[in-house]
């Protein structure tokens, strides 16, 4: 790695360093990761010379692999340095962080060990900051998740020679070395990890042979059932791991047998899904949930689980059906549409629209509407903590008005209140104090009813599409545009203040006001909007009346002859 100003860095350098972090990741093999990982020194980091030394089962360091010179690599790969020399090593010289430099000046007494080790030639420095061919720099390699090794476990040291610059490594460079030893470390534990996992799986398959060979109408039964069927690990780490599948459920999921049994069914099932599987995996049972094909789709399936023991109570396995139910689903999903959205448009209807704002109320109202309702109604303050008392929260609130409880805990979650109250920004006319709130905005069309009359439902029809599209257009995303009935929209923004409302809605009427084509005609309406506040203490009804009676208030305010105009 070149000297570059510190703290300036190269992006092409960060590029490359990451790169090289990449590639020893992709290795699939441990001899390969091992080999990409002195690759990477020489490649990333900007030394001639690489070495792996990897801890073996009886505590000696054997050279793993070698990168930037043919002929040192065929000398020294494979040999063996004793623990107790690679201990003495790592213990002289000067500490950069993790890493360990003898100088030229002390490494003169490890010419003589049994450590694997190459000589390189080259004048004597000139500089302080010269690199020596004597000199030694090495990267110990501690278990992931130690980084420093002040309890990791060593499982290996990469020595490097030669820095291409012939310079000491600076503070840029002893770092990258140091997080790259690290990244290694993790890397080789992985594939380790890997290729411990492969051997179990060969084994396991070995039992499930001879499993198959005293089971064979089981077996039978399996392979040739018409709807999906898998045999699935259950209990310990590997628990839901995908032993065995028949072609039902690979010709279901458009996946091999072979790649079936790389997944758990949590690896393949949806994340929305994952609670579901979860809760019906852990003792058997049914669910219906949906599990990830090959191209990236997903299908609907009952999935039922029964556990399977063996005669002396031995390992515990999970017999799963997978039974194709995307049909069904599909016609359950197309009537739950059609009974919540407006069959014209395909916006919310009205009562998912009043669901969707139910959601967000309480009938506990917060701080500024309680203090209103008890001043205008000659309420005592003191009734306000009986209401808090009768819903059974106390009369606690924050700045804004919202409320918290503080109810006796049962569990570790019982003594929060996970209702954020809904409130509205200040009325018009008092000092805006930044609050925003739900605005819902209602809109009657103007002009609609001749369109109707003059050119036909069918245009009418038309109207109504375009319109319902260019208010789905004008709103954000997670904004709500529903159809009440008739020519009458209503729109939920969540987030706003009063001027951020009145904006949307002169927004919305200029989209609305521009021509449609409506049966081989152009055709105008207008729109009139009244903007209503939601906020806890009020139902759904309530709130869309308020907007409704706005939305009349602001429609007689403007001139009849002006009304389709916007």
């Amino acid at each position: 790695m070149e000297t570059e100003s510190e703290p300036y860095v190269r992006l092409a350098t960060l590029r490359q360093l990451h790169q090289v972090m990449a590639d020893m990741n992709k290795a699939r093999s441990l001899a390969d990761t091992l080999q990409a990982v002195a690759d990477g020194v020489v490649t990333g980091l900007g030394y001639e010379l690489a070495c792996v030394n990897l801890v073996r089962p009886d505590g000696d360091l054997v050279v793993a692999a070698f990168s930037g010179n043919p002929a040192a690599e065929a000398l020294i790969t494979g040999r063996v340095g004793s623990r107790e020399s690679w201990e003495r090593r790592l213990s002289m010289g000067e500490h950069w962080g993790d890493l360990v430099f003898i100088p030229h000046t002390e490494g003169w007494v490890l010419d003589d060990d049994d450590v694997p080790q190459w000589y390189t030639d080259g004048p004597a420095p000139r500089f302080e900051d010269e690199w020596h061919p004597s000199d030694r720099l090495f990267a110990p390699m501690y278990t992931p998740g130690v980084q420093g090794g002040a309890c990791g476990e060593l499982i290996g040291v990469l020595s490097v020679d030669r820095p291409r610059n012939g310079r000491l490594p600076g503070a840029w460079g002893r770092e990258a070395l140091q997080m790259y030893a690290f990244q290694a470390a993790i890397a080789i534990s992985n594939a380790r990890l890997r290729a411990n996992m492969q051997r179990a799986l060969v084994r396991l398959e070995r039992d499930q042979q001879a499993l198959r060979a005293s089971e064979e109408s089981f077996r039978q039964a399996f392979e040739y059932a018409p709807s999906g069927m898998a045999i699935a690990e259950m209990g310990g780490d590997q628990h839901g791991r995908i032993l065995r599948t028949n072609d039902a459920l690979c010709r279901l999921l458009g996946r091999p047998a072979s790649a079936m049994r790389r997944y758990s069914f949590s690896d393949l099932v949806h994340p929305e899904d994952i609670g579901t599987l979860l809760r019906t995996s852990a003792e058997g049972g049914r669910a219906e949930l949906r599990l990830g094909r090959r191209d990236g789709t997903y299908v609907w399936v009952s999935l039922r689980n029964s556990v399977v023991a063996d005669a002396a109570d031995g390992p515990r396995f999970l017999l799963t059906h997978v039974e194709d139910i995307e049909d069904r689903k599909r016609r359950e999903l197309q009537l739950a549409h059609r009974a919540s959205h407006d069959s014209l448009t395909g916006l919310p209807n009205s009562a998912e629209l009043r669901s969707r704002l139910s959601a967000r109320l309480c009938e506990r109202p917060t701080l500024p509407q309680a203090l209103d309702s008890a001043r205008g109604g000659g309420i005592p303050m003191g009734a306000l903590e009986s209401t808090d008392a009768a819903y059974g929260h106390p009369a606690v609130y924050d700045a804004n008005g919202h409320g918290f409880d503080f109810r006796p805990a049962t569990t570790a979650f019982d003594g929060y209140d996970h209702h954020v109250h809904t409130v509205a920004p200040p009325a018009e006319g008092e000092r805006d104090d930044g609050t925003k709130g739900l605005a819902v905005l209602f809109c009657d069309l103007d002009g609609f009813k001749s369109i109707n009359d003059r050119f036909g439902h069918n245009a009418g029809d038309a109207v109504l599409i375009e319109v319902a599209r260019r208010l789905s257009r004008g709103v954000r995303d997670g904004d709500t545009v529903a159809r009440l009935g008739g020519d009458e929209f209503v729109i939920l923004a969540d987030g706003l203040g009063r001027a951020d409302a009145q904006d949307l809605a002169v927004r919305l009427r200029n989209e609305i006001i521009q021509p449609i084509r409506a049966e081989g005609r152009a055709v105008r309406v207008g729109a009139s909007f009244g903007i209503g506040w939601a906020h806890c203490g009020m139902t759904a009804d309530e709130v869309l009346k308020s907007a409704d009676e706005r939305m009349y208030v602001e429609k007689r305010s403007r001139p009849k002859q002006h009304r389709r105009a916007g």
